[in-house]
């Protein structure tokens, strides 16, 4: 990216094009600013990685200039990232107090809490980070404390809702504070960076208030265990749950660690004063059935989240099975549906009673319908429309909304650096973008060498040859050949491969047999060759070479 910098610009390196992996940057002249640090879900195109981040190797070359991190919200797609990367950022990070409670946890298990500045900000108030003067605007969302954030700068003000919705009931929290959203639209609004997500549904958002009462009904007509899954960072769906089971005589346990985290953070913060404290799943065994309810955590079929495990039978605490039922009080996130239904599939087999929102009104969504975007739009009335925050048919759909009310819109992909002002607002250069893997305490790239052999091994399998040679290259005894997931050491396939080997390595030249690295490079071509065609696969070849 060109080292010229003036006026204002933004550009996301996660999030546009895609759900999840938020990662947004603002630039004041030679300021960058960023907003939201999140996570996404491997899909069915990453089977190698379970959790993605973006990787923020652009704004890591420019972090001396980087004021600040704020934070819209507590979702794991906008602050999922933060311990991983803050590292790389070295910034301090601006956040609501429930939003700056989770991440607060989330820095102190990974040892950061003594050196990252973490500085709360009251819900609607303002701030400024280096140059840019900020404000919240509180916004429903389902999360407590959701705030749009207003950028003032010399060059004109942004709008970037974050994720949002119109309520006027959330049940938790004040609703989403529209006048003020009418004031900024007087006072002048250069571009609106707005949430995609649900721009595909029509009419209103759905009320929580809705769902609890459709929720209580529903809870106090079944009989048997009762478990319920949503995300576990939407507080007022916990509180619904724990105020239906409570009209039902039933007694709530909650199941899964990131559960009984978010519990923590929202009682922290003054949130579920009216709802009793929870008790964890070991006190589960000790409760009727007919009194008992769990809150879970797994609804997007995470492989090592308590649903899957209680469904595949392998939980600890928990068992499930005729006669209970589980309630999905969550939309599934696109791309989780095969791991979804998988998890449902092995709850059905078991016995279980799985109901989603096909069956009863147990939820709604948290972002923004059409009819909510129609009406935003008319208070706030941006000169420039700028979706963000989701997939490329998300983004499309509410560019063509935008441009129905009148407001021109300008369609980005991660990585593209537009011009807010001076200057016409167009895409004025690209900036590195990527993807990295969270795999065990490690990042790694998605593009680098393990990812990439990890995929090959997937698909294609893994051929490993061993053998032994002396002081000047000649083997003594015999190879071996295995290959895990490709061959059996039974199959007579695998002896030929290990016969065919030993006669290769043998017709190696000697000039290749003195240093380990050629000889190893040729021992690899040998073992290509050895393999033939037979397969029809092109497995990750590796040799053992052991020098005695």
């Amino acid at each position: 990216m060109s080292e010229a910098r003036s006026g204002l610009a933004f550009l996301p390196l996660g999030g546009t094009g895609e759900i999840g992996m938020n990662l947004n940057l603002y630039r004041l002249d030679s300021t960058w600013l960023a907003v939201d640090c999140g996570i996404g879900f491997s899909g069915n195109d990453t089977p190698e990685a379970e959790v993605l981040m973006p990787d923020p190797a652009f704004i890591d070359g420019h972090r001396k200039n980087l004021a600040g991190l704020v934070i819209t919200h507590a979702h794991e797609d906008h602050i999922g990232a933060i311990a991983h990367l803050w590292p790389r950022l070295g910034c301090p990070i601006y956040a609501t107090p429930f939003a700056a409670a989770v991440i607060r946890r989330k820095l102190t298990e990974a040892h950061l809490q003594q050196q990252v500045k973490l500085h709360t900000i009251q819900p609607g108030g303002t701030f400024s980070v280096g140059p840019f003067d900020m404000e919240f605007i509180p916004v429903t969302h389902s999360v407590p404390e959701a705030q749009a954030l207003v950028l003032r700068t010399p060059y004109g003000t942004v709008l970037h809702t974050g994720d949002w919705k119109i309520d006027p009931q959330p049940m938790v929290g004040p609703p989403c504070d529209l006048a003020r959203f009418e004031e900024l639209g007087r006072e002048g609004v250069l571009a609106m960076v707005s949430d995609s997500t649900n721009c595909m549904t029509e009419g209103d958002s759905g009320s929580e208030v809705s769902v609890r009462a459709s929720m209580t009904e529903l809870i106090g007509s079944l009989s048997g265990r009762i478990a319920v899954t949503c995300f576990a960072s939407n507080v007022a769906r916990v509180e619904t749950i724990a105020k239906a089971a409570e009209a039902a005589g039933r007694t709530v346990v909650i199941v899964g660690r990131s559960l009984r985290n978010l519990d923590l953070a929202a009682r922290e913060c003054g949130y579920l004063r009216d709802v009793a404290p929870f008790l964890s799943e070991q006190d589960a065994a000790d409760i009727p059935d007919d009194e008992l309810l769990m809150i879970v955590t797994g609804s997007q079929g995470e492989p090592r989240s308590a649903l899957s495990r209680i469904a595949a039978d392998a939980h600890p605490n928990i068992e499930l099975g005729a006669g209970d039922t589980v309630i999905y009080s969550s939309r599934m996130i696109p791309g989780n549906e095969q791991a979804v239904i998988a998890v449902q599939d092995n709850l059905t087999r078991r016995g279980v009673k799985v109901l989603t929102d096909r069956d009863h009104l147990v939820h709604v969504s948290g972002h923004a319908t059409r009819g909510d975007i129609r009406k935003l739009y008319g208070l706030v009335k941006p000169a420039h429309a700028i979706p963000v925050h989701g997939e490329w048919r998300h983004l499309t759909t509410h560019a063509a909304l935008a441009k129905e009310i009148g407001i021109p819109a300008i369609l980005l992909e991660d990585g593209d650096v537009l011009n807010l002002a001076p200057g016409a607002m167009e895409v004025v250069d690209t900036a590195p973008t990527g993807r990295l893997a969270l795999d065990g305490g490690r990042l790694l790239p998605m593009t680098g060498g393990v990812l990439a052999a990890r995929r090959k091994m997937l698909f294609n399998g893994m051929v490993l040859g061993s053998f032994a040679v002396d002081d000047e290259g000649y083997v003594i005894g015999h190879p071996k050949v295995s290959a895990p997931g490709l061959l059996d050491h039974t199959d007579p396939e695998t002896q030929r491969v290990t016969n065919e080997f030993a006669l290769a390595i043998d017709e190696i030249p000697d000039e290749l047999r003195r240093e380990d690295d050629t000889f190893r490079d040729a021992a690899k071509t040998a073992l290509r060759r050895a393999l033939g065609r037979k397969l029809q696969k092109r497995p990750l070849v590796d040799v053992h070479l052991l020098r005695v």
